[in-house]
């Protein structure tokens, strides 16, 4: 459509709008351009959209300075309006008409008015540049702050409630509005899409309420408004994907990422599409120490908030992405996975609890896939993740969690479907996964945590109390490097389905805490407890039961000895050969050397797991030794009676060996019957060789025999025996009288055939039972 004469002398010599105010040879009245569109009886713009001047439904116009007022406020027109190469004097004011479309090229313009503009097609702003003015004049979109109004906007583009049955395109476009709105666009709806490659913003980018049918792409932009959001999307409604990454447009070298400087807010956005933020750089807001001191779920440098998204597909903040403050997405829900691989994420570190320093907060949030975050590097900041559900898995393996002396990952009642994977990461700080419930398995192989958070009664650098987990809880060497912590691991009430593997492991304690491993109350199929190096501190497997036990020698010389009550288990992993006497005297030393002091149960533990192997021999063997050690500790405990404890130790010991060696006993029968032999059959007396007739009864020194029976014939060896076994009888010690020194000799014969004949008739009913005989 032609506008007016001037027009070809324009195109000849094309105007650069960014220059300053043109030559006057390329002024043009808004009020020219708007005349064929003006009824000839009231001067006003038509209503109606069957008045065209061509019919081409284009108004385009090039290389003019438009001067005065371009009012199209409220107009009906069939027509796309195209500037390409222009400049404004004013804002253009297309508020609350309806036009076919609405395009600027390489334009300049002191701002748009837009506000519940109806577009039949794209609105475009390419390669634009809209700059407010210091000092506006009361009628434009920017407002003077000592003349603000509420609720009129303070914006250079302002397409509030405006509804585009097309796409917004600001590719390349630079808006500057450093002490207002950049862009306002409240409540915009978009049947198409908002692309906005390269677009820079100086200024706060406010998108609340906003309904896109496809992608906002922000890909190369940079939001700049330091002090507040760069970008408001509360509650935006996104049909497609969010990107705001690395436009890749061009040679390698002229690649530009998405930067933001200010908080992007995202609160209870919907996106159906993907969250991109790959290689994307994001610093928050600068803010001091915030008067709201006590409130733990408050994040002061939040670089995103993304309270209560909810996004369908993935959320990437993944492969480059650099970050200065946190990334906070408290009952989020992702559809996809979340990927943190090889981002950079840092918040300045807290001086005072609270600290406010989470370099992510995930807290309540839903991810139905994985949290992918291969290679994340925190240099300073918590990764907080209480009560999130994961329906895939953590895959975090080589990460760099750098938070010395706090909490660096705290995941309390985190739900994991699959596996838990900090494989070769090397944190600083604690990992606080207490509760945690994992479908697959707890993989810290590798791992090196060191400087934990220091508490007053209990610190340590992995704290797994009470969780569960369906397959393995790992930390074991890699094949690189041996996992190693230095404040010590608790897994107490952990319950793994199958095993706990510590092999090769390198475990040390705070030294005012001395606990290297707490697994009290642990319950798994498997225990492999064989770290690789000795334990510095106490290794505690109170009340602790699993299946199958593998250990080495370097465990049980844990410096601070281990805490063994009520430890049990079935079966160890390598079985003690029945000849291996070795082996089990190895072993109890081991047992005795690691308690410090006397304690019964973890001994009977060791003897019943023998005896239900079929190895009686041995556990015998255990319970000897446990009954030597008793007495020892009694011996200890008492010094006044020290003495006599020890000599009844040994007597019971040499004797019948505490009960548990019954053939030991049979050998002091059949020695005691020798010696017993000797003694009476080496003495003479003459009634053992008297027998006048006529004599009622013969006495000797010795012996008393009544008249009945002056036959019995002395045995020497038959009355032995007959003293030193109980209840039977054999004929011989109720008939005989001793006298003198015979008469203590046969008491103590007597004395000694109780105990061993007991404790040889125990022995044998132990066999029997053994045998399975009843």
């Amino acid at each position: 459509m032609a506008v007016d004469e001037a027009g070809p002398a324009r195109r000849a010599l094309p105007l650069d709008p960014f220059s300053g105010i043109p030559h006057t040879r390329y002024h043009l009245a808004a009020a020219e351009l708007l005349k064929p569109f003006l009824e000839q009886e009231t001067g006003v713009l038509q209503r109606w959209r069957n008045r065209q001047v061509t019919n081409a439904p284009i108004v385009e116009v090039e290389n003019a300075y438009i001067t005065g007022r371009l009012d199209l406020r409220g107009a009906d027109l069939d027509y796309l309006f195209r500037f390409e190469n222009c400049r404004f004097e004013f804002p253009p004011d297309v508020r609350e008409a309806k036009l076919l479309g609405l395009v600027f090229r390489r334009c300049w313009l002191p701002g748009l008015k837009a506000r519940n503009l109806r577009s039949r097609n794209d609105v475009r702003l390419i390669g634009c540049t809209v700059e407010v003015p210091e000092i506006a004049d009361g009628e434009t979109a920017v407002q003077r702050a000592s003349r603000r109004d509420r609720g009129l906007p303070d914006a250079a583009i302002n397409l509030t409630d405006a509804v585009v049955e097309g796409s917004v395109v600001l590719t390349r476009t630079e808006v500057n509005h450093p002490k207002g709105r950049a862009i306002q666009a409240d409540r915009l709806l978009i049947t198409g899409a908002l692309l906005a490659y390269r677009l820079r913003a100086l200024g706060e980018v406010r998108l609340p309420g906003m309904r896109v049918g496809g992608n906002v792409n922000f890909s190369g932009a940079r939001l700049e408004n330091p002090a507040r959001f760069a970008l408001d999307g509360t509650g935006a409604q996104i049909g497609g994907s969010l990107l705001c990454e690395v436009d890749t447009f061009g040679s390698t070298d002229r690649h530009q990422p998405f930067v933001a400087r200010g908080e992007l807010h995202l609160p209870s956005a919907r996106v159906e599409g993907d969250i991109v933020f790959r290689g994307a750089n994001l610093r928050g807001p600068k803010r001091g120490q915030t008067d709201l001191d006590g409130d733990p779920y408050l994040d002061p440098w939040a670089a995103l908030v993304a309270d209560r998204l909810r996004v369908d597909g993935n959320l990437e903040l993944s492969d480059g992405l650099a970050v200065t403050g946190t990334l906070r997405m408290i009952n989020t829900r992702v559809g996809g996975t979340l990927r943190l691989a090889r981002a950079w994420v840092n918040v300045p570190r807290g001086k005072g609890q609270p600290f406010y320093d989470r370099a992510l907060h995930l807290d309540g949030s839903e991810i139905n896939g994985d949290i992918e975050a291969t290679y994340l590097r925190v240099p300073s900041g918590q990764l907080r993740m209480k009560d999130v559900t994961v329906g895939g898995n953590v895959l975090a393996n080589r990460v760099q969690l750098l938070h010395a002396g706090r909490d660096v990952l705290s995941a309390r009642r985190m739900k994991v479907a699959g596996n838990f994977d900090l494989t070769e990461s090397v944190v600083k700080g604690t990992l606080r996964l207490q509760g945690i419930e994992v479908g697959g398995s707890i993989e810290l192989d590798g791992a090196e945590v060191t400087k934990p958070t220091e508490r007053e009664h209990t610190s340590f650098s992995v704290d797994l109390r009470s969780a569960r987990v369906g397959r393995d809880i790992s930390l074991k060497q890699s094949p690189a490097r041996a996992f190693h912590v230095d404040g010590g691991v608790n897994m107490d009430g952990a319950v793994a389905a199958r095993r706990v593997d510590l092999a090769g492991a390198e475990l040390e304690s705070l030294a005012q805490h001395r606990v290297a491993l707490d697994a009290s109350d642990v319950r798994a199929d498997e225990f492999l407890l064989t770290p690789g190096k000795e334990p510095v501190g106490q290794v505690v497997l109170r009340h602790a039961h699993c299946q199958m036990l593998d250990d080495n020698s370097l465990l049980w010389s844990a410096n601070g000895g281990l805490d063994l009550e009520d430890f049990r288990y079935d079966v160890f992993k390598r079985p003690i050969a029945i000849s291996d006497d070795r082996a089990v005297l190895e072993r109890i030393t081991l047992l005795r050397k690691a308690m410090r002091r006397y304690r019964p149960g973890p001994y009977d533990q060791l003897a019943a797991m023998l005896r239900r192997s079929g190895n009686e021999e041995h556990a015998a063997t255990v319970l000897f030794k446990k009954q030597q050690y008793r007495y020892e500790a009694l011996a200890s405990g008492r010094l006044a009676l020290a003495p006599g404890v020890r000599v009844w130790s040994w007597l019971q010991r040499a004797m019948v060996g505490y009960g548990y060696r019954p053939v030991r006993a049979l050998g002091w029968l059949v020695g005691l019957l020798v010696v017993g032999s000797l003694w009476f059959g080496l003495g003479t007396d003459d009634c053992t060789t008297s027998g006048e007739p006529g004599y009622y009864m013969v006495h000797g020194p010795r012996c008393t025999i009544d008249q009945q029976d002056s036959g019995l014939e002395w045995s020497p060896v038959l009355y032995t025996a007959d003293l030193l076994v109980p209840i039977v009888d054999f004929g011989n010690k109720g008939r005989w009288y001793m006298h003198g020194a015979d008469k203590w000799v046969s008491g103590a014969f007597v004395a000694a055939g109780w105990v061993l004949a007991t404790t040889v008739a125990a022995g044998a009913g132990r066999l029997i039972r053994r045998n399975g005989v009843s």
